[in-house]
């Protein structure tokens, strides 16, 4: 995702602990993300999602599926 994008939390496909910790920071299916920036090397990327900000390693980000919106898909 770009900054500035925002998009709909699909799938969390983590396993065990990994999994527990993702979901217990609030990313679950149903849930607006939007990317507000990243970090010089790209890794990490920090989130806005449920009133608050959470950074997240691209390690952990890619067990999250993410739907955009239509107006969004450019």
């Amino acid at each position: 995702m770009r900054v500035d994008q925002r998009g709909i939390i699909k799938t969390v496909a983590a396993q065990g602990e990994l999994g527990r910790r993702i979901r217990d920071m609030g990313l679950v299916p149903g849930t607006e993300v939007t990317v507000i920036g990243r970090a010089p090397l790209k890794d990490p990327v920090a989130l806005r999602l449920k009133g608050f900000t959470l950074t997240l390693r691209n390690s952990e980000a890619d067990f999250i599926t993410v739907e955009l919106p239509e107006d969004d898909l450019v």
